[in-house]
């Protein structure tokens, strides 16, 4: 075998971002051909592939955290990143490190020949290569871009779970929740469990279901889960999991990720069965950065990358169960190919003020473009147009007042540059 290509994570990052002419290229043939020369194909352990619109990140650590404390060595491949590219592959509850990440990106460059792969391409490769190397009990593989031709599909996983389907992503998915559900459907395998925990399912889905001939689960009409105060109950037929702790992750939407990981949970329970003091341990440990977090404070801050009308409707139901006694600014965000007038239209009544910045990136949308969709989005309260986050978040707490609070949101992205702000304001201040 060759040399490796390169010697740092950082050298084979930025390779790989500029190795293929498509920065989002769908389709299984290369990634599938390169997988086969690797025998990554049909790993021994257990695959769980989990899709949806919103809400897969946090099904994926429930699923993470309830196996763990079940006793079983977790691998977990989740995107995109915050902080650091390794929070993308997860051995056992530990990112991997940049040897083990170079050691499958040159494994991978060896066997692609003349093919060339997307970034995230490469990124899945390497994250079931590791997980065979490591090993491990089972995987849980999240899906970057709808199901069917996304590269985590060239996995046959022994369960798959769709947590949600509205519109995100419509230039390669479709203008409609029936498009997007045929192609999210695509993680289904003939006779595997297939969870779906939206409460309105596209027919489309359905019918891909029935065409694989897979076991299909439904919220609802198969499972289903009720709060209570300070606790939940979820039942599968004659099966009833009672007084389970609520979820450390804030929200009730979080109630139906949770429910969707113990649908698949039970209909692998033959082969992975998990008793209900790991169920509980793990609905109290599992987190998700970036979803609703909170940094208390006399001015309490809130990260959340919603970056679409659902996930925006779901961040602002949970401004409106955790109310605070002041003002709320949100701190806004967007890439220019999501629809942040539909999102401006959900978190309007939560919010007292706009902050629109100006997003630094490839696709990012500048604030008087946020601003001019925000108002086309019919927002009622006052916008201020800001260069960039700092400038935003400068903004934000000048006018903040004790009991407020200050909502950063609309994309990975903007999270991400709050969160590295955060963690550097914490350095100079601790000296660590």
């Amino acid at each position: 075998m060759n040399a490796p290509r390169f010697s740092t994570l950082a050298e084979w990052l930025a390779w790989q971002e500029t190795l293929h002419p498509k920065a989002i290229d769908l389709g299984l043939d290369r990634v599938r051909g390169v997988a086969g020369r690797l025998g990554l194909e049909r790993p021994s352990h257990r695959v769980i592939t989990v899709g949806g619109t919103n809400g897969k990140g946090s099904c994926v650590a429930f699923l993470e955290a309830i196996l763990s404390a079940g006793g079983y060595r977790v691998g977990a491949y989740t995107s995109p990143h915050l902080l650091r590219y390794n929070e993308r592959v997860r051995v056992a509850g530990a990112e991997a490190d940049d040897a083990a990440l170079c050691r499958a990106f040159a494994r991978i460059d060896a066997a692609r020949g003349p093919a060339s792969l997307t970034y995230f391409e490469f990124g899945t490769l390497a994250a079931v290569d590791i997980f065979r190397a490591a090993p491990v009990d089972v995987a849980i593989l999240e899906v970057g871009l709808g199901g069917r031709l996304d590269a985590v599909n060239i996995v046959d996983s022994d369960a798959a779970v769709v947590t949600s389907v509205d519109l995100d992503h419509e230039r390669w998915l479709g203008s409609d929740r029936n498009s997007i559900g045929w192609e999210k459907a695509g993680i289904f395998r003939p006779g595997r469990p297939a969870i779906c925990a939206d409460p309105a399912p596209p027919p489309r889905l359905l019918e891909y279901a029935r065409a694989v001939d897979a076991l299909l689960y439904c919220y609802i009409s198969d499972y289903n889960f009720q709060q209570r105060t300070g606790e939940w109950t979820w039942g599968h037929g004659d099966i009833a999991l009672r007084s389970l702790p609520l979820p450390r992750l804030f929200g009730e939407h979080q109630l139906g990720n949770a429910a969707a990981a113990l649908m698949a949970l039970t209909a692998l329970s033959q082969e992975l069965p998990v008793s209900p003091d790991a169920i509980r341990q793990g609905l109290l440990q599992a987190s998700v950065p970036g979803r609703f977090q909170l940094f208390p404070g006399p001015v309490e801050w809130i990260l959340d990358v919603a970056h679409n009308p659902h996930a925006a409707a779901a961040l602002a139901r949970c401004l409106a169960q955790r109310p605070c006694p002041g003002r709320t600014h949100v701190v806004l965000g967007m890439l220019k190919d999501k629809n942040a007038a539909a999102v401006a239209y959900q978190l309007d009544p939560v919010t007292d003020c706009w902050y629109a910045l100006s997003l630094d990136r490839p696709r990012g949308r500048s604030g008087q473009e946020l601003a001019a969709a925000l108002s086309a989005g019919g927002v009622t309260r006052p916008v201020v147009v800001c260069s960039g986050l700092q400038e935003a978040c400068r903004a934000a707490v000048q006018a903040a007042d004790q009991g407020d609070r200050i909502v950063v949101t609309g994309s990975f992205y903007t999270v991400a540059q709050a969160l590295a702000a955060r963690a550097s304001d914490y350095h100079c201040k601790h000296g660590g």
